[in-house]
């Protein structure tokens, strides 16, 4: 047990600190547009990090590198997709809906940016986009769930059980503080810690071999056949599959609220440049890990016996080996980093979409900003407690639950999102059935047809797109006030882009 006291130690202080955090961002919390988007005030570095560490959650630290150390690189088609895909949301989404966002009566949530997008007096859009959001949210709070379970059972010897309630206490006690300003300030503090635990663990698995790195692809090789072939076993199938998790980012609520948190539109280029190099370190981390970790347990089999049980454990596993305990507490945090980033803003997506779209416009209109952040805090703890309970399978695996809320998020929101912030012809019922077809589409293909291997993203965002465009060219133009507000966030778009690209100063007030 004194092996396991500094890292012990260093995790105690480490959520210390992030509830510190919590109680620090709540002194700057006075309503409930602080509570839920911080007040529109995050710069380029904090929209670029906090969007990366809430989208990068325990898959980065345990599914990925788990992934690739079972199958060898032919897994990394994921990390290419998500690369481009994520690049084309910075450039593509990122800018457009700051502005539209605010033009659109100051909308705090997407179901909110829907309803006055596309004119909804009845609020059945509004409805409908929030049920998705609650169902999608609490399969993926799930998986984090998982994460910091399968975190605190590894390396603290806890049961499951236990281990899940106490790494969600740790996150839920600083979003209930702090709200978003609590979760946008430790989530640059974890994407530091993220990326230096990415980086150092794959070069001392590496260097730990000795001589024998030399021969680390015949090592590679002799464990996993082809685990250098990219193409190994891949039919066109599975790596278009593997390339499609890209076009999840254009519908993910937990990240495209980091876009509409930014304190102008001038932050996003630099925010975009900062996001991205982060993004394809922590990504060329994780998936060195995973390769390098073939070599290191196949040059010591006794070491493997737990990474052979559970391949998503191997990079606890390489840290716990190669590094002292106080450094290895501090890597192994950075697990608990990336499992609380995103875990956090998930919950704080779900609380606000609760209390903003439900309880505010249903049951209580007149409501004090006080009385909201206070139902926005009691939320979270609902939404948190759900989560538990769908994560209370030991049997969980972190990638597979991703995959599947990645793919209903993205199938149901992506194309509504790109389409509204560049079609203006888009009508009302052309996004109600978008949202319902690209939702029902992914629950349908995951438990009917995923025995042929295509991930359930691709044919939900097409069918998605077609009832979108279909159903809106079938009905009459959008109302003419839905046009000009939305032509008058395009042109405002246009300006300050305009100004920025000309080096003329952007006003945030403004926007």
């Amino acid at each position: 047990m004194s092996q396991l006291n500094p890292t012990l130690i260093t995790f105690i202080f480490y959520i210390l600190a992030m509830v510190g955090i919590g109680l620090y961002a709540y002194k700057a919390t006075t309503d409930f547009s602080d509570y839920i988007l911080g007040g529109r005030s995050l710069g380029s570095v904090v929209t670029a990090l906090s969007a990366g560490a809430s989208d990068m959650s325990g898959w980065l630290l345990m599914g990925l590198p788990g992934a690739i150390y079972l199958s060898g690189l032919s897994e990394a088609w994921i990390a290419i997709g998500l690369i481009a895909g994520a690049w084309l949301n910075w450039l593509l989404v990122a800018g457009r809906l700051r502005v539209h966002t605010e033009v659109q009566n100051n909308a705090l949530t997407l179901p909110d940016y829907f309803t006055s997008r596309f004119g909804d007096r009845k609020r059945v859009l509004r409805i409908i986009s929030a049920l998705v959001i609650l169902v999608f949210f609490s399969i993926y709070c799930a998986s984090g769930m998982v994460a910091g379970a399968r975190l605190f059972e590894s390396i603290f010897g806890l049961s499951y059980t236990t281990a899940l309630w106490i790494s969600a206490i740790a996150t839920i006690s600083y979003v209930c503080i702090g709200g978003f300003l609590a979760i946008s300030w430790t989530d640059t503090f974890q994407a530091g810690l993220m990326i230096f635990a990415l980086i150092l663990t794959p070069i001392m698995a590496y260097l730990a071999l000795g001589d024998h790195s030399q021969h680390l692809a015949t090592l590679i090789e002799t464990a996993r056949p082809h685990a250098s072939n990219m193409l190994s076993g891949l039919s066109t199938v599975a790596i278009l599959s593997s390339l499609a998790w890209g076009l999840g980012y254009f519908g993910q609520p937990h990240i495209l609220v980091r876009f509409m948190a930014a304190d102008s539109v001038k932050t996003i280029p630099a925010a975009r440049r900062i996001g991205m190099s982060w993004m394809i370190l922590c990504l060329g981390g994780a998936v060195g890990a995973g390769f390098i970790g073939i070599a290191y347990f196949q040059h010591h089999p006794e070491l493997a016996t737990v990474v052979s049980q559970n391949p998503e454990t191997i990079f606890m596993e390489l840290t716990k080996i190669l590094f002292n305990p106080w450094i290895a507490g501090i890597i192994l945090a950075a697990i608990l980093a990336a499992v609380m980033s995103t875990l956090s803003c998930q919950l704080l997506v779900c609380s606000s979409t609760l209390t903003e779209d439900l309880y505010k416009s249903f049951l209580r209109k007149n409501a004090s900003q006080k009385e909201l952040v206070w139902v926005g805090r009691f939320m979270v703890v609902a939404i948190a407690i759900l989560a538990i309970a769908l994560a209370s399978n030991p049997g969980s695996k972190v990638l597979g639950l991703v995959a599947y809320a990645w793919a209903g998020f993205g199938a149901a929101f992506g194309p509504l999102i790109i389409l509204s912030l560049f079609w203006k012809r888009m009508t009302l019922n052309g996004a109600i059935m978008g949202i319902i077809v690209g939702a029902v589409t992914v629950i349908l293909w995951k438990n009917t047809m995923a025995s042929t291997g295509l991930y359930e993203i691709i044919p939900g965002f097409i069918l998605s797109f077609i009832s979108i465009v279909v159903v809106s060219l079938l009905e009459k133009k959008p109302p003419q006030e839905v046009i000009q507000r939305f032509e008058q966030a395009d042109e405002l778009y246009k300006k300050e882009m305009h100004e920025l690209k000309n080096g003329i100063s952007v006003q945030p007030e403004n926007l």
